[in-house]
């Protein structure tokens, strides 16, 4: 073991320049200010260039973009598409139904079904669309019996992320892990392979979520059809004659009773940073939100005139608030907003609502110099917005966005049947073996087009940029590292550091380690970097490779400690209201569950 884990020569001048270029890759995948599509593009021209100008010997710059038609992102690319067609075409609007029905009858036992259900959907469906349909009926279902929905939330959201480790296609990370280990000389791992496993982990996690999460969580109520009046934005335009002329924006606020919430500041054509020592001039507009009745107070108290858009407030003019709500809806995958702004969509022309906040994991992320229709959204951020009661139920029926209101409106379309059914011969065919999960996935795609189940424009949307570039990126990252023999180098370390212990012990220790690192960096990075460490650390010990292979596997989907881990936590934090420490409280005790439960059952099945 000694002679295993120190033998071997030094790593060269390629390998040190991939493992460094490895860390700063994985440094910028954590932050949230730089698109993970620009992070992965960027990593990509740098190892290209590198190996060019650079040369390897033996390695050719061009199989690095390789990546971009490999199977295993084909297959990825094709199920995203696939889970689309089932929430465009309503095909799981029986099961959010059946929840429903039973929900008001036998609650404790139907938020069990509920964790059950979603668990067993994301096994053979990208959890997010799972997500979408559970979301609005949970928080129905809270709202009508009167219970706290932060108590259900997060544990519905890990139950889909704890039932997407079951299969091959349950998540992106399972096809990359059993892609690359494939090609590295491993039997290929089929369709149900690991299911036992993954089984009754799950089974002990989906306990711990039923009985002991909801009693970790703090008690927040959703109050999203509230009946307080409407809230509304407007304008107050200072002339000379106006009462704040040459005061501070403090002193103005306090001739309102400290009651005037003023989002920003114009003067000309530049915004000022609404601070409380702002010199207010002639000319300066103040961009303000509040009730009708306490704008037009602001307007007596300042002696400024009150405009909505470009209309003077009058009597001829009210703000009026008569059959108008406010709710919170959130951007899920393959909506128009994805990657756009509200300009661009059109969202006001279209929906006829107007947007009065922006979220992103529980941040105002609209900036004081930035107009609101201007704002690049992602998935998982939360729009708030108000408009006529008839406008919200349009919108719930375009499947583009999740509202969470009071209600349980499911849009439902005569193609759903066909939808689920090329869902399950895709299933079907590659469970059997009769083709590759890509070929399948992919015709199964393009069947969901033909059968109009999908428009083209839909389908593009449903693919992520995001997980693309990334699953691109880390396939040509984990090239380099075996390439320059950077993952021998790294096996051989973790051996060393990990010396005379037995492979139980090694395998827990590669599990946790992985499980750390999926909580900050995206998932799928981790387990392309992960995986030929695996294989080489099989090979030294000279242990079946497979249990190593699913210590990297099932470590990468333990991405539970925190909000940005999976973009379904995002989903589930906005809705829930909850806070950075909720999901520490929560998931880390859950992630040393999984790791137990898989260490012991991983060992006792292969070594």
């Amino acid at each position: 073991m000694t002679e295993l884990s120190t033998a071997g020569a030094p790593p060269d001048g390629h390998a040190i320049a991939v493992m460094v270029l490895t860390v700063v890759a994985l440094y910028l995948f954590t932050r949230d200010r730089i698109p993970l599509e620009a992070t992965s593009l960027g990593l990509l021209a740098v190892l290209a260039v590198g190996f060019s100008v650079f040369p390897y010997p033996g390695f050719e710059p061009a199989r690095l973009f390789e990546g971009f038609g490999h199977e295993a992102l084909i297959a990825v690319c094709a199920l995203m598409i696939l889970g689309q067609g089932l929430v465009r075409t309503g095909a799981l609007e029986p099961v959010g139904r059946l929840l429903s029905r039973t929900w008001g009858k036998a609650p404790f036992l139907s938020f069990l079904a509920t964790l059950a259900i979603g668990a067993v959907l994301s096994a053979f469906v990208n959890n997010t669309p799972i997500v979408v349909l559970l979301l609005p009926i949970l928080v129905s279902m809270c709202l009508k019996t009167n219970t706290s929905a932060s108590g259900v939330l997060m544990p519905m959201g890990f139950a889909t992320l704890v039932g997407g480790m079951s299969t091959t296609i349950g998540t992106s990370t399972n096809l990359l892990v059993v892609g690359v280990a494939a090609e590295l000389g491993m039997t290929r791992f089929e369709m149900f392979d690991f299911v036992v496993p993954a089984a009754i982990a799950g089974g002990v996690a989906v306990l711990y979520l039923w009985l002991v999460a909801p009693r970790l969580l703090p008690k927040r109520r959703i109050e999203l059809e509230n009946p307080s009046p409407r809230l509304f934005e407007a304008r107050l335009h200072i002339d000379e004659h106006s009462a704040v002329v040459n005061k501070t924006l403090a002193e103005a606020k306090a001739l309102t009773g400290g009651e005037m919430n003023v989002l920003r500041v114009r003067r000309g054509d530049t915004y000022l940073m609404p601070l409380p020592d702002v010199t207010l001039k002639a000319g300066d507009r103040i961009r303000v939100r509040g009730t009708p009745q306490k704008l037009k107070e602001f307007e007596e108290t300042l002696r400024a005139k009150l405009f909505s858009g470009d209309q003077r407030v009058d009597a001829e003019h009210p703000l009026r608030a008569e059959n108008q709500i406010l709710a919170e809806i959130a951007v899920v995958q393959g909506s128009s907003l994805d990657r756009a702004n509200l300009r661009f969509a059109r969202f006001l022309d279209r929906y006829q609502l107007a947007v009065l906040a922006l979220h992103r994991a529980g941040r105002d992320i609209w900036r004081a110099k930035e107009d609101i229709q201007d704002v690049i959204l992602r998935q998982g951020d939360i729009l708030l917005v108000q408009g006529p009661r008839e406008q919200i139920a349009v919108l719930k029926q375009t499947t583009d966005f999740l509202v969470l209101d009071a209600t349980v409106s499911l849009p439902t379309t005569s193609r759903a049947p066909l939808a689920l059914g090329i869902l399950m011969a895709v299933v079907t065919l590659a469970a059997l073996g009769v083709m590759p999960i890509a070929v399948s996935a992919i015709a199964g795609a393009v069947l969901l087009v033909l059968t109009r189940c999908l428009d083209m424009g839909s389908a593009i949307r449903a693919v992520s940029p995001s997980v693309f570039f990334v699953v691109a990126a880390s396939l040509a990252l984990g090239q380099a590292l075996i390439a320059t023999d950077a993952t021998e180098f790294i096996t051989r370390t973790f051996l060393a550091v990990t010396l005379d212990a037995g492979p139980t012990v090694i395998l827990s220790g590669l599990m946790l380690l992985l499980a750390l690192l999926t909580n900050v960096v995206s998932n799928n990075a981790a387990a392309v970097i992960g995986t030929p460490i695996a294989m080489g650390i099989a090979a030294e010990l000279g242990a079946p490779p497979e249990p190593f292979v699913l210590a990297v596997l099932f470590g990468a989907n333990m991405s539970y400690a925190t909000p940005m881990a999976y973009q379904t936590n995002l989903l589930v934090m906005s809705a829930g209201g909850y806070a950075f420490s909720d999901f520490l409280k929560v998931g880390v005790p859950l992630t040393l569950l999984m790791w137990l439960t898989l260490t012991w059952v991983l060992s006792a099945m292969y070594l």
